[in-house]
């Protein structure tokens, strides 16, 4: 009896010595791409500005959960547009020879490494120093858009003058479309070896919606390699639970114009409860429902993207 309880105390042990290494080992990023511009790291986060010598317009994306900023590089193509893209807490910068460069207004942020808060913060920085027009949007997909409402939050002055675009947003008080357990959590560390395996599979082919666009593909295939650690992706998703159950509404009176997009078909999201947070929003805030769309709003219907208003359009709306 107590070699069996010695076996299984050992087995217990090398599980438990097993998880943590996986959850804390750092894995191989996806494929990287080329990119004209400038990297500010900012903490374990980064920020990417394009190169753009005259703009007309910047806008600032914050991508979703283990997306990555390469989300939305080809919607905002335009070469006249300063893109300011940010990477996420602990996730790989997708960027062949990133162009470090270092500004003293960079500031390590204080809250918890994978929150919400932390990348809210460093969006924040984004947003103070670098746009170069005064024609601003700054959108975020899913998790971007509770990191949008948080750094709203934080500096509501920032956001006064600027366009918000909440797309497939995570929203304070909805919910997830299927809820993660405790148990799930906990065992995540040997789950997303197997996601690696297969990124997309019959398992999982429901929240992707349409798979014709080779982008789209090629880019939910890096998902599963885009945040450094599980242990981030494990920090992720307790945070946007987190969020959703401890914010309220009062936060949209920090984005006093823009656009909510909520897809009907959403497989990562809940559609009802997403709505429902929406619509309690002022009426600076329009909100669209996609009926059909799935979680992937830019690669699925670019049309319900709202058309970037010109500088001369902008000045005519606060006349």
């Amino acid at each position: 009896m107590s070699l069996f309880i010695g076996v299984l105390a050992g087995l217990v042990i090398l599980v438990l010595a097993l998880r943590q290494w996986l959850l804390h080992r750092e894995g191989e990023p996806s494929r990287s791409e080329p990119f004209d511009g400038d990297v500010y790291v900012v903490g374990k986060a980064a920020i990417a500005e394009r190169r753009c010598e005259q703009p007309h317009t910047t806008v600032l994306c914050m991508h979703g959960f283990v997306a990555d900023m390469r989300y939305f590089t080809d919607h905002y193509s335009d070469p006249g547009i300063q893109l300011i893209l940010l990477t996420s807490c602990d996730y790989h910068v997708p960027i062949t020879q990133p162009r470090y460069t270092s500004a003293p207004w960079v500031k390590v942020p204080t809250a918890p490494e994978g929150s919400i808060p932390y990348d809210a913060a460093v969006l924040v920085q984004a947003l103070e120093h670098l746009p170069r027009t005064g024609n601003i949007r700054v959108h975020g997909h899913s998790r971007g858009g509770a990191v949008i409402l948080e750094a709203a939050a934080m500096r509501p002055e920032l956001f006064a003058r600027v366009e918000v675009v909440l797309e497939a947003p995570v929203l304070p008080e909805a919910r997830p479309y299927v809820s993660v357990s405790a148990a799930q959590l906990w065992l995540l560390s040997f789950l997303i070896p197997l996601w690696r395996r297969e990124p997309i599979s019959q398992r999982n082919r429901g929240a992707w919606g349409p798979l014709e666009n080779e982008r789209k593909r090629e880019l939910i295939m890096a998902f599963p390699f885009n945040p450094k650690r599980v242990a981030t992706m494990v920090s992720n998703l307790r945070g946007i639970d987190d969020w959703m159950k401890g914010r309220d509404v009062s936060l949209y009176r920090n984005v006093p114009r823009g656009t909510v997009l909520v897809p009907g078909k959403d497989r990562v999201l809940d559609s009802h409860s997403m709505l429902g947070s929406a619509q309690r929003a002022g009426p600076g805030l329009n909100v669209v429902k996609l009926d059909g769309c799935s979680h992937f709003v830019l690669w699925d219907r670019p049309d319900a993207m709202p058309s970037l208003a010109l500088p001369a359009e902008r000045a005519a709306v606060r006349g």
